[in-house]
């Protein structure tokens, strides 16, 4: 349990009791409801319950507090409480509780800050990046990887079982125009005089699959027919953009447990039906499809769109809405509680008639939608609008290239996924403390570099040499049940002050699908022990305390590599 909820409770306590002896009275109490005070020298944590009660309880909010406080039960978790302002009930924790975050932090190690969720949204489809796999991807495509597996990973840590999806565009006229656009270069390449096909691809990639081919196999493709020329470069071309992708994502540390073809939702199974046929169905069953001028329509306006839409053409050409429909009825067929989809800012218009698809099968709310607004690239302040190797578009595989996975990711989850970001890859390169993501990564090297000075030399040189595990060598450094009492300094209150809001941050974090929120915690939990650091030496002190200073050292590491590793960041030992 969380040290707000504990506290909540001796707050509820106080106000049961004083509700039961006629102090105050009430029907019904509201809960504790506690809040962080904007002074942190007002406490650790404030109480409004009095000025809530004062209608009901016909008192004023400060003789509420007063009669609140009076009736706290004994407890060993507050320090002292202070009534201020109009009522407001500002408790100070005891260090002991405080040094019970070290302890939990040594012995659950990367379980530190885990929770559970109720029942009910627990099995969770997140799908995002989901780019058309007819090019490479842009840097846009880049925050939707770092913003999902993010995502993923804080959400689990949370409790909840996330299932991380990549939708693959692979049906429509766009992969024909695919292939028509690399059977055009082709036969340019051979000689042909053709001009380019209209509205066809461009980039430079598009001739690179095509020079590939033709060192595969020649002008084996010059005579045949169009058609099949087409579908077969179509293929190869697919094929090729995929394993690209796929490659890109998984260097950057991204995980999918599905790859989701869009065209086998079009494929009929044993029983004769597909996810296309079954989602009609299902629609039609609640009276939600109709016919009209020949095109089959869902019945959208009937849960607030501004129009109906239409699914399958007049020609019997399904839509691009339709492909929408019978995924996200694939989805529920699987199992799911929730889905959720990452899709760009662009897409706006587009949410309301998928969530009415939902509402159409008696989910509603079951599908969310988050936006995620641009990515604007700068070189030392300047637009960056090209590749300097390509002269096109800077693809999202040469920004990792140029800048790293660390720093890309960080960057990316810098801000809210509401708010574009602005992202400037000579910034993002440097190795000092105006680089965020440096100035947490050097926080958890220094503090590696301490264990190892605090440690025997011969387990100092197995965790250089990477025999020896941080966790192993600070378990020889100092004991999981060293005494924590010396740890009183202002600095040390404050590092553990900012220990202890990991768990709830978690939990608020998933709950808000805001991984941004860790990359803010790590700063300031890497300011938080750089201050420390400055005010209290930790090796050369009194036995008693270097011993505990070094356990709180010891913690630090692992909420600071903890909540880096929700964000996919690496924690290194050495810089």
């Amino acid at each position: 349990m969380q040290i707000r909820e504990q506290l909540e409770q001796v707050i509820d306590a106080a106000v049961a009791a004083a509700v039961e002896d006629g102090s105050l009275a009430l029907d019904q109490a509201p809960e504790a409801a506690l809040e962080r005070p904007r002074d942190e020298s007002n406490g650790d944590w404030a109480s409004t319950v009095a000025l809530r009660l004062a209608k009901e309880a016909k008192k004023s909010p400060r003789d509420i507090a007063q009669i609140i406080v009076d009736h706290l039960p004994e407890n060993d978790m507050i320090l002292s409480v202070e009534i201020a302002g109009p009522g407001f009930i500002n408790i100070r924790l005891t260090p002991t509780v405080l040094q019970g975050i070290v302890r939990e932090a040594r012995e659950v190690k990367e379980g530190f800050g885990k929770g559970e969720i109720p029942e009910g949204q627990r099995y969770v489809n997140l799908e995002y990046v989901s780019a058309n796999p007819t090019g490479p991807m842009h840097v846009g495509h880049g925050r939707w990887a770092a913003l999902g597996d993010s995502m993923a990973r804080v959400m689990r840590h949370a409790g909840y079982d996330v299932y991380e999806e990549f939708y693959i565009n692979d049906a429509g006229t766009q992969m024909d125009l695919f292939g028509k656009s690399v059977a055009c270069r082709y036969l340019q390449a051979l000689g042909a005089d053709i001009p380019m096909i209209e509205n066809g691809y461009g980039g430079s990639y598009i001739k690179d699959i095509a020079q590939g081919i033709i060192d595969r196999d020649g002008d084996k493709w010059v005579n045949v027919d169009e058609q099949e020329r087409m579908e077969a470069f179509r293929e190869i071309s697919y094929n090729e953009m995929l394993d690209l992708m796929r490659d890109t994502l998984a260097g950057f540390g991204n995980s999918f447990d599905c790859w989701f073809s869009e065209r086998s939702l079009y494929v009929e199974g044993e029983d004769g039906t597909s996810p296309v046929s079954r989602s009609i169905k299902a629609m039609d069953e609640k009276g939600y499809v109709y016919v009209k001028d020949g095109a089959t329509w869902f019945k959208s306006t009937a849960f607030g769109d501004e129009k109906d839409r239409v699914m399958i053409k007049e020609n019997g050409e399904f839509t691009y809405f339709m492909s929408d429909v019978a995924y996200h009825y694939d989805k529920l067929e699987r199992g799911f509680d929730h889905l959720i989809n990452i899709w760009g800012a662009d897409h706006h218009g587009y949410i309301k008639r998928c969530t009415s698809m939902l509402e159409a099968w008696g989910r509603p709310g079951a599908l969310e939608v988050v936006l995620g607004q641009l990515v604007n690239l700068y070189r030392d302040g300047e637009a960056v609008r090209m590749s300097k190797r390509t002269g096109e578009m800077v693809t999202f595989s040469e920004l990792i290239e140029e800048v790293g996975v660390d720093a890309t990711r960080y960057l990316m989850l810098s801000r809210s996924s509401d708010q574009p970001i602005d992202f400037d890859i000579e910034a993002a390169k440097k190795k000092d403390a105006s680089n965020p993501v440096y100035y947490v990564q050097y926080a958890h090297a220094r503090i590696c570099s301490i264990l190892r000075k605090a440690a025997d030399p011969a387990d100092a040189a197995a965790a250089e040499a990477g025999e020896l595990s941080m966790d192993e060598l600070a378990a020889k450094v100092v004991p999981v049940s060293v005494d924590l009492s010396p740890l009183t300094h202002e600095s040390e209150l404050t590092l553990m002050r900012k220990m202890a809001d990991f768990s709830e941050l978690v939990a608020l974090a998933a709950r808000d699908r805001a991984p941004f929120r860790l990359t803010h915690y790590s700063q300031d939990l890497a300011a938080a022990f750089h201050q420390f650091y400055t005010n209290c030496h930790v090796i050369g002190e009194a036995p008693e305390v270097q011993a505990a200073r070094l356990a709180l050292v010891d913690a630090t590491r692992i909420a600071l590599a903890t909540a880096l590793g929700l964000i996919g960041v690496s924690a290194p030992a050495k810089m």
